[in-house]
């Protein structure tokens, strides 16, 4: 938000612009867009002064989080007036546009919708062997034992015999549904309910991890390497 006084709450220590892109990076999003909203209400409306400075405050501090500013598209908006948001603004006439270059290639265009249109659409995982963190574990009447989770890689489908670690329980896969339709094969990214044979509620629980059991299942690790941020 460029409005007098809010920028500054959002890029200090404890403000949300720093708390959300570094949730953002910290949870592996790659590509970030900087939207620099409310920029009728700058003094004057339309600043391109207070945009610059807010561009070169937020490059600063994503860039020591770990993304690189270059491959950052920054709009300056108005979500409330609709300035460079689908049409380009008449009232900024000094912005000449975004533009980021990244090893994929180069982009430019002047409003948000364009610069959301050249975001990369991420390879998902689906090569790898299938792992799938249990969020929760429900009993549906009619149906039985439902564990709902998002594939993180390879892919679940019907049929598949999968096994729970770190309990090393052994079931067949009856479905895969999202959002109440049944599907085929569940992709990296799909947050899924799945129902599962023989196996009861209070034998499987949140953090236990669905693997397949005939290709690389989940195992116990001596150690392991991992990204902590307090």
């Amino acid at each position: 938000a460029a409005g007098t006084g809010e920028f500054e709450a959002g890029i200090s220590k404890n403000g949300q612009t720093r708390e959300h892109a570094l949730l953002a990076f910290t949870l592996g999003v790659k590509q970030l867009i900087v939207g620099v909203n409310k920029m009728d209400s700058t003094e004057p409306p339309y600043s391109e002064s207070r945009f610059e400075e807010i561009k070169k405050e937020v490059s600063s501090y994503i860039k020591k989080i770990g993304y690189n500013p270059a491959a950052v598209a920054f709009v300056p908006i108005s979500g409330w007036h609709g300035d460079n948001m689908l049409e380009v603004s008449t009232k900024m006439p000094w912005f000449k546009g975004w533009n980021v270059e990244r090893k994929e290639g180069k982009a430019d265009g002047k409003c948000l919708i364009e610069a959301l249109d050249a975001i990369l659409q991420p390879s998902r995982p689906t090569e790898k062997p299938l792992r799938l963190p249990l969020q929760d574990v429900y009993k549906i009447g009619g149906i039985g034992t439902v564990p709902v989770g998002r594939v993180e890689t390879g892919i679940l489908k019907p049929g598949t015999v999968v096994v729970f670690a770190p309990a090393n329980l052994t079931t067949e896969v009856k479905s895969v549904e999202m959002h109440h339709e049944a599907l085929q094969e569940a992709v990296p990214g799909d947050n899924v309910g799945f129902n599962v044979k023989n196996v009861s509620v209070k034998e499987l629980r949140r953090g236990y991890v669905a693997g397949d059991s005939k290709a690389s299942p989940p195992r116990g690790a001596a150690d392991f390497t991992a990204q902590v941020i307090v």
